[in-house]
């Protein structure tokens, strides 16, 4: 049984890195390789099926209402939905991470601060903070990294704490503490090792989710304004005209659920590993 578990979790994450590198591959070369403009029409291509040649120009995933090339604005779509995610990710693993080890750490009416934050955060829908934001900051790519970034902290937060509270017990913490370190030294030098590998584990896992809301708000038309494309405005832009252009919805829609299934998949894996180290 065991070695069954074992060949099944190599199975999810052989799965997972093919998607994500795949996927990675994809937006990276398309908007380097493709010859085509994503941001450029053509009146007398407008929906075209996938697989149509233009003159000398094939399409091989068609093309929108104004002509342009669906493979091109994938490709630069999911370049910018997937930088905008891993940027907001990043954001809130720093600052949660940060947050979480100063409460943990320092406890007192330091760590009742922020533990009030985490839950306030956490009480509020995601998405309905996310759209509350964006309309009153704008819709812009900047705001829109921001602002996911900020809402997704405090997760990060209470793992950092829980895992800060255990370490700070420890012996060569106090024996650090004898040796005259500070407390920021401390922290850097011994309470941050502890925490990276479980934030990891965590940071795959929360990706999906950003993934499924950045596409929401973009589909909302919160997020990138056209003519530059994403995951979400392209299926935006295509739910008016999806019973004679599907693949406008489609392809994009398989893209967000190719990301979502590796991420999952290989946060999956991850904590699998870590239990199975654990026991």
């Amino acid at each position: 049984m065991t070695g069954r578990l074992r060949l099944k979790g190599n199975e999810d994450a052989a799965l997972a890195i093919v998607l994500l590198i795949a996927a990675v591959l994809f937006c990276v070369l398309v908007p380097l390789a493709w010859p085509l403009d994503p941001l450029r029409g053509d009146i007398s291509a407008t929906f075209k099926p996938p697989m149509t040649l233009v003159g000398d120009t094939l399409h091989p995933l068609g093309t929108d209402q104004l002509g342009r090339d669906l493979l091109a604005r994938l490709g630069l779509g999911t370049l910018v939905s997937f930088g905008i995610v891993l940027v907001a990710a990043l954001i809130s693993v720093v600052l949660g991470t940060a947050l979480g080890m100063i409460a943990g750490y320092f406890g007192g009416w330091v760590d009742a601060l922020i533990m009030r934050l985490v839950d306030i955060q956490l009480a509020v829908p995601f998405i309905l903070l996310i759209l509350l934001l964006v309309s009153v900051l704008g819709p812009s790519m900047t705001n829109l990294v921001i602002v996911l970034g900020l809402t997704g902290w405090a997760i990060f937060a209470r793992v950092a704490r829980g895992r800060t509270l255990e370490v700070r017990e420890l012996e060569y913490i106090d024996a650090s503490r004898a040796m005259g370190l500070s407390d920021m030294a401390i922290i850097f030098r011994h309470v941050l090792p502890n925490i990276i590998g479980p934030q990891t584990v965590l940071l795959t896992l929360d990706l999906p989710r950003l993934i499924i809301l950045e596409a929401s708000v973009g589909f909302l038309g919160l997020g990138v304004q056209p003519p530059m494309p994403t995951l979400g405005n392209l299926i935006g832009e295509g739910r008016s005209v999806i019973l004679i252009a599907n693949w406008l919805v489609l392809y994009p829609g398989l893209m967000i659920g190719a990301l979502v299934i590796g991420c999952n998949l290989f946060g999956d894996w991850l904590v699998r590993r870590a239990e199975s180290k654990v026991s």
